[in-house]
């Protein structure tokens, strides 16, 4: 039936015979873009069969199984006809739009990008017309221009050539054509082609763009005079990136943008404090003759040095943040997203609007580092997204001393990386101020628009070398024999617009010689900035605060009961998994007192005081929402709908906000997003989770530079905490160890807090610590594995009132201490594995000691148990970790100094080995007998 129905509208269709190859062609363009047809011919394709009930519109692929499809239904002889009936104009006309089309695709590769001259790019024959068979004889007929957004329906072939490359190939390249969603492409092809990529730009706006240019290059020049040889990281042959953000933020300003955060490398990162910011550069120039004041810590270098002020709008003041970062490059992204979202969400913002991220890049980086592709791919995620990034890359076309390309990256473009989340690319020549403000404007409204991340390709140059000590002829010699007869921007753009009658020649050299009059003065060279008042967080109930700071922490066994009855309630018509049903049996069985509490219910029942006490609680990690070992369950599943329910979100209607997040498979990016998150928000208790804490090691950028030292560097204060699952289990090397040796290693100047919690009180006391005190300093905690679920480690719910979170825990048992001959102290839990052979042995004459927070030590705490042991000289530490790993080498001076005086301090545990752990549990097994015997035998 279907076959001849089909064949009866073949037969009366002219889309048969030879007409077959130009209709695919015609019906290609339409799938593309349907308005690139006559109203008649999109007629005709909307209302064509569906194939094997597929609408062919759904695919490109199908275009020639339609079309071969009905050929087949049709007469041989029409089918196989050579004789087309469609008229040549029809034909042309087709090949028009699909010249369209190519521009909007490759037009890029033709356009006037490298302001040197030097990029060699390929030919590209779709841009030709010989390709498309037109020719300059056709330069005079007029055809439909489809969707071209310029404004007329037709144009001679002539006209609209030559608008095509005025668009797609002058100074600015557009990469936007990958992008699949119909309404984007729309509305960039509007913005773009309706001005044919050059606007008319306002005299104020010319004027703005020339001193941002003078300013760029006047601190370069002033800089490279006064401080000749100082590694500053020039921004010459970029400096539109001044006039560029200070046109964004004015832009984003007028959009009711309140905030601005932006995250970059070294490259102009000084001239952006000044020129931007409007550090003062007076600061700065004391900075490079070496003045400091040692109170404000270790310090950092001038190139990784944030700043905060507000700056003038349109719209109203908003506040610009610039982040601090290290040499890292690229590592700074997460975190400045991060930021924004911590702002956003205090601001109640969901959509990114009042608060915008702007990242700088290096072109080799942002091809090269991997955090990159991590920090693109959480960008559209629920726990992650900002509402879209402006990303700008200073394009300088070296990396370091690499500028073949096949040594940089595998791709034409460093930008390539963006189409993995469809973000348009605007490539721009930074010679042309006029074509990067087009740009910037237009970046910003698309990201406004549709709160997706977009990039801005600054293609630039270096005018020195990666540094000011550098000598980049050696490895660019035919670029910098270019680069030392180039002008500088700022010269271009005054020349142009003193022919242009904008500005006379003597006030350009006003405006050099006031800029430079100012940087000698050493006053604020931003006419925009303003005095900080638009922060909207306040950190002063955090500030100047020791360990011990007094904190209520009191709670009663009734209000964890009051907790535990909220945490075990859900929907009535939520079916959950069998297991998960069983935990929350068990959970109704604890808070009744039948059963003790166990890991997960403790910890869940700390968040929940958490939250109703008020404050906010962040949780992400690779399986938070149930825990990587199955204990959480934080996150409940309905097994008939797949919907999702929070029993820690739904306490009471005044709480705290509770968000936990499963993120995306990464450890860089999104610790550096939690380390952001809370370095701007410290009324909340941020936690990352590792799936092990062995997968740490994949964000020890973020762990080394930011979370470790950020504080003694650049005075940034941060609550993150980390949950870092350890545990010898004969699991094999990566699932056993989260390296707890690196993070004491790392311990100074009160930088964190190190903690091996043993039971479900201690967890419990030690998160509510973490989020009550008013202290702000990273918690980094071994978590357990099989201590979720061990029998002796478990609690009452008497424990959990106790409200206080024991540094150092004594002897349990009932032993009397005058009859220790030795003393045992350890972390975590080997604890239960030395405590069950003590009790299997009948042993009496060995106590042990656990320490629950390695660092910062808690020397008062152990002297009081140490008391009781003063006549004992002989004292074990012991470890599952190898003799090289674990606590041992990096805390001993600490249990030295507690010790009583002749007393010994000895080591048992594991030899030192160059693995974490051992992959065979046999071996496995050995080891743990061979260590826990060696701590118990007194010799």
């Amino acid at each position: 039936m279907q076959q001849s129905v089909m064949k009866a509208w073949w037969d009366s269709s002219h889309m048969a015979g030879g007409n077959a190859t130009y209709i695919e062609e015609m019906y290609e363009a339409f799938l593309d873009d349907s308005q690139s047809v006559s109203d008649e011919w999109r007629d005709i394709f909307e209302k064509l069969p569906k194939l094997d009930g597929v609408e062919v519109e759904t695919k490109h692929s199908l275009v020639r199984d339609q079309f071969r499809h009905l050929a087949a239904l049709g007469p041989a002889s029409r089918v196989s006809s050579a004789q087309s009936t469609a008229s040549g104009s029809d034909e042309k006309q087709v090949k028009v739009l699909q010249l369209i089309n190519a521009f909007r695709f490759r037009g890029h590769q033709h356009a006037n990008l490298d302001p040197l001259g030097l990029w060699k790019q390929p030919r590209v024959r779709d841009l030709e017309l010989s390709h498309h068979n037109l020719s300059e004889k056709d330069f005079d007929t007029t055809f439909n221009l489809g969707s071209y957004a310029i404004g007329k329906e037709s144009m001679p072939l002539g006209e609209l050539f030559d608008s095509l490359n005025r668009t797609y190939c002058g100074s600015i390249g557009t990469e936007y054509m990958h992008i699949t969603d119909t309404d984007q492409k729309r509305w960039l092809q509007h913005r773009i082609e309706s001005v044919q990529a050059k606007p008319e730009v306002a005299r104020e706006d010319k004027i703005n763009l020339l001193k941002g240019l003078v300013a760029a290059d006047g601190m370069e020049k002033y800089l490279g005079a006064k401080f000749p040889g100082a590694k500053r990281f020039s921004l010459e042959g970029g400096d539109s990136l001044v006039p560029m953000l200070k046109a964004l933020i004015s832009h984003a300003g007028s959009n009711g943008t309140k905030e601005v955060v932006v995250g970059m490398a070294h490259r102009g990162r000084i001239n952006t404090l000044v020129n931007v910011l409007g550090k003062n550069p007076s600061v700065l120039f004391d900075e490079f003759s070496g003045k400091h004041d040692d109170s404000l810590g270790a310090g950092d270098v001038k190139y990784h040095a944030g700043y905060s002020s507000d700056f003038a709008t349109p719209g109203g003041n908003l506040h610009l943040a610039l982040a601090f970062n290290p040499s890292h490059l690229e590592i700074v992204n997460p975190v400045v997203i991060g930021s924004v979202r911590a702002r956003l969400d205090r601001r109640g913002c969901s959509d990114g609007s009042l608060v915008l991220p702007i990242t700088i890049h290096g072109d080799a980086a942002i091809a090269g580092q991997g955090v990159v592709q991590e920090t693109f791919n959480m960008s559209q995620t629920r726990g992650f997204q900002v509402g879209g990034t402006v990303r700008i890359v200073i394009n300088n076309q070296v990396g370091f001393t690499t500028s073949k390309t096949e040594d940089a990256r595998s791709t034409q473009y460093c930008t390539d990386i963006a189409k993995m989340v469809q973000a348009p690319i605007f490539h721009v020549n930074s010679d042309d101020p006029e074509a990067v403000l087009f740009v910037t404007r237009l970046a910003l409204d698309y990201r406004n628009q549709f709160k997706r991340d977009v990039v801005i390709d600054l293609v630039c140059y270096r005018r020195h070398g990666h540094n000011e000590a550098d000598e980049p002829n050696a490895t660019q010699p035919i670029m910098y024999q270019k680069i030392k007869i180039h002008p500088v921007p700022r010269k271009i753009y005054a020349d142009q617009l003193i022919a242009e009658g904008v500005i006379e020649a003597h006030e350009v050299k006003k405006l050099v010689s006031d800029y430079r009059a100012a940087l000698d003065h050493g006053a604020c060279v931003v006419e925009e900035w303003r005095p900080m008042t638009e922060h909207s967080v306040d950190w002063s109930p955090f500030l100047g605060h020791d360990w011990d700071v007094n904190y209520d922490s009191s709670i009663s066994v009734d209000q964890i009961k009051e907790l535990g009855e909220k945490l075990c309630t859900f929907p009535a018509d939520y079916t959950l998994q069998s297991r998960v049903a069983k935990l929350y049996k068990d959970r109704v069985s604890m808070i009744n007192g039948e059963k003790a509490l166990d890991w997960g219910m403790a910890e869940n029942l700390a968040y929940a005081d958490i939250v109703t006490r008020g404050s906010n609680i962040r949780m992400t990690g690779q399986d938070s929402g149930r825990g990587t070992f199955f204990h959480r369950h934080a996150v409940l599943h309905n097994q008939t709908d797949g919907s999702d329910y929070i029993p820690l979100a739904n306490m009471n209607d005044d709480q705290g906000k509770m968000e936990i997040y499963d993120s995306v498979l990464s450890e860089a990016a999104v610790v550096a997003f939690e380390y952001g998150y809370a370095t701007a928000e410290p009324g909340t208790l941020t936690i990352w989770e590792a799936q092990f804490g062995d997968f740490a090691n994949g964000a020890q950028v973020v762990i080394d530079q930011f979370l470790s030292s950020g504080e003694a560097k650049w005075g940034r204060l941060c609550g993150l905490t980390l949950l870092l699952p350890h545990g010898y289990e004969g699991q094999g090397p990566e699932h056993s160890s989260a390296r707890l040796e690196r993070f004491l290693q790392m311990c100074a100047d009160h930088n964190w807090q190190v903690c091996v919690p043993s039971t479900p009180a201690q967890v419990f006391n030690m998160l509510r610590r973490q989020a009550c005190r008013p202290l702000r300093k990273p918690l980094i905690v071994m978590s357990p594995k099989s201590l979720l679920r061990h029998p002796l480690a478990v609690s009452s719910i008497e424990e959990l009132a106790e409200g206080v979170f024991h540094n150092v825990i004594d002897e349990i048992d009932d032993i009397v201490s005058n009859k220790v001959k030795r003393v045992v102290m350890c972390s975590g839990k080997v604890y239960y594995d030395l405590l069950e052979q003590r009790r299997k042995n009948e042993q009496t004459d060995v106590a042990i000691i656990r320490v629950e927070q390695l660092y910062p030590f808690p020397q008062a705490e152990f002297g009081q148990i140490m008391s009781k042991f003063k006549h004992v000289k002989d004292w074990v530490w012991c470890q599952e970790e190898p003799q090289n790993q674990g606590a041992w080498y990096c805390s001993q001076h600490h249990f030295r100094t507690a010790l009583p005086r002749a007393a010994t301090l000895t080591y048992a545990g594991r030899n030192a080995s160059a693995s974490p752990a051992v992959g065979y549990i046999s071996v496995h097994n050995q080891q743990q007998k061979d260590l826990v015997d060696d701590a118990l035998t007194i010799k």
